[in-house]
């Protein structure tokens, strides 16, 4: 009878036991999935904030590379703004530190919106001031361009002016017309023209001068220049008192005449006296030049044979 209520005890405790373990695995299991299920929600909940990271993170650097961009298309304009540039940077920075350390994704996209507000007022204002500036460059164009063609007016008057100075001034010189040279021999009612050089006693140059209302009226030296066909200049002598100046230089002549000249036409006739009876003038052509006033008023020619 003890025995039977022994080994009764003894099933109630196995039974009791496997119950407990029955328990413990069950619980266990149950500890077992729900660890598997949270950790694969936190690893899914990791992976997405991993994806938000990720997608800021290219947000963040389209943005700055955007502005940099800007700032390079508008070069020196963006001199201009760079203590916005310098905020935009700053923002950028913090943003950057808070990805890298945090996983606050709230206040980085807030931090993004305003960094994105900023460099959009970055654009407008650099944008103003580039429009500005082409509108300042096309009005100084326009304004060289009329400078530029009030120069070339004043310069076509002024070469205008200087042309019609250079008329005055030439128109203002006195001229001689038909204007003739020979060898003659004889004199008063024997005067005769003669081209023969041996018998040359006296070289005659006739011209007229013409009317000039231009000119200052009063006494006016004429001077007479013959060259030989040895290019040997007939005068009276080699001193001060047979020379004239012309544009300069020293020249000798061969006639002075001083007239009275009154703005009217008036004929002259000069002459040079062959004074060397026993030396034959050269045979050749001779080169007749009148000057006036440091102007060369007039040239013929002639020949002895």
């Amino acid at each position: 009878m003890d025995s039977m209520n022994d080994i009764n005890v003894g099933n109630k405790s196995r039974n009791k036991s496997l119950i407990i373990i029955v328990i413990l695995l069950a619980a266990l299991a149950l500890l077992t999935w729900l660890y598997l299920s949270t950790r694969s929600r936190l690893g899914s909940l990791l992976e997405e904030k991993e994806k938000q990271r990720v997608e800021l993170q290219h947000e963040l650097d389209s943005l700055i590379t955007e502005h940099n961009n800007i700032k390079l298309e508008y070069g020196t304009f963006s001199d201009s703004l760079v203590a916005k540039d310098s905020i935009i940077q700053a923002n950028a920075l913090e943003i950057r530190k808070l990805l890298d350390t945090q996983y606050e994704f709230y206040k980085v996209k807030k931090k993004l919106d305003r960094l994105r507000s900023i460099s959009q007022g970055y654009l407008k204002q650099i944008d103003s001031l580039y429009t500005v500036n082409q509108e300042l460059k096309a009005e100084n164009e326009q304004i060289r361009s009329s400078y530029q063609m009030e120069q070339q007016k004043s310069s076509s008057l002024l070469k205008d002016k200087e042309a019609l100075t250079e008329k005055v001034t030439m128109a203002a010189v006195l001229r001689a017309y038909k204007i003739t040279a020979s060898g003659v021999r004889g004199s008063g009612d024997k005067e005769r023209i003669t081209d023969k050089a041996k018998r040359v006693e006296k070289i005659k140059v006739c011209f007229t001068l013409g009317e000039n209302p231009l000119l200052s009226a009063g006494a006016k030296d004429i001077y007479v220049r013959i060259a030989r066909p040895d290019k040997i200049i007939l005068a009276r002598g080699r001193g001060d008192d047979y020379s004239f100046s012309y544009k300069g230089e020293i020249l000798q002549y061969t006639m002075r005449e001083t007239v009275n000249y009154q703005n009217q036409a008036m004929d002259i006739c000069t002459y040079w006296i062959n004074r060397s009876a026993k030396e034959n003038l050269p045979e050749g052509v001779y080169v007749v030049s009148v000057y006036a006033e440091d102007f060369e008023i007039g040239q013929t020619s002639f020949e002895l044979k």
